[in-house]
């Protein structure tokens, strides 16, 4: 099972992500873990990326890209991935594709959990006022005047996704401000009942097609009728040579004798 979470930030996506990867035995892949192992490594991608990182920039799509590629192909994620901040941009999106088409792959789907963006910030103006009264330690974002800024960077760049995938037809919208157990229905009935099976793709990424395997004929004879039930082994024999038509058998019957005479 090949999936996408899409959803602003406080949506839940999290939440779905870990039951989804408990359900189905998946891996979930976030850009920013992929990153930090790769520079761990000492990868060449992942040099590049801390140079990067280190002068404070973005990492540029080309090099995220690579590092998700990478990460796919290792023998945890065959069995299928949730995509966690990735892809963020329709540019993404399209290098995602080429990625997955190289190893004949594709999405099973791209989950939407759509979410009322002024109810989405009073759930966390409320959870920010339940950690403050529990004492508790409260995080860079949470607070609603981060939470605005994630949700305008959310509707420039990653919301055009929804119709990217929409006409690729893998998107399915969940309403994503139900609960908990009500979102977490509403995606495995969006689901598809089987994981998609992997195609096997001719070079520049052509489905291959399976090929008939053509009858034996004659030189200049075209068959495509096939007999059946009947078994032998090299030349015919005479008891199938009495079986078929004169005209069928493999001797070539009486006509053919006499033009070989002539």
């Amino acid at each position: 099972m090949r999936l996408i979470l899409l959803g602003p930030p406080g949506a839940g996506k999290g939440t779905q992500a870990l039951r989804l990867v408990a359900k189905y035995g998946i891996v979930q892949l976030s850009t920013g873990d992929m990153l930090r192992a790769a520079v761990k490594a000492g990868t060449p991608v992942g040099l590049k990326a801390q140079e990067i990182m280190a002068r404070g920039g973005l990492c540029p799509d080309s090099l995220v890209v690579d590092i998700v590629a990478q990460r796919i192909d290792q023998s945890d994620a065959r069995k299928g991935f949730i995509l966690d901040g990735f892809p963020r941009t329709v540019p993404q999106a399209e290098a995602l594709d080429r990625i997955l088409a190289e190893r004949g792959l594709s999405l099973d789907a791209v989950i939407e959990l759509r979410v009322d963006e002024d109810a989405l910030i009073r759930r966390i103006e409320s959870r920010v006022a339940e950690m403050k009264a529990r004492g508790e330690a409260l995080r860079d974002d949470d607070s609603p005047e981060v939470l605005h800024k994630r949700l305008a960077a959310y509707r420039q760049q990653t919301a055009p996704l929804i119709a990217y995938y929409g006409r690729q037809g893998v998107l399915r919208t969940v309403d994503g401000m139900a609960a908990i157990p009500g979102v977490a229905e509403a995606i495995d009935r969006a689901l598809p009942a089987e994981p998609a099976a992997p195609r096997v793709l001719l070079p520049g990424g052509k489905k291959k097609k399976p090929r008939e395997k053509p009858l034996k004929s004659r030189p200049g004879k075209a068959r495509k009728a096939v007999v059946l039930g009947i078994k032998s082994k090299g030349r015919s024999s005479p008891a199938r040579s009495k079986r078929l038509p004169k005209h069928t058998a493999k001797t070539g019957g009486r006509r053919a004798i006499a033009r070989r005479a002539r």
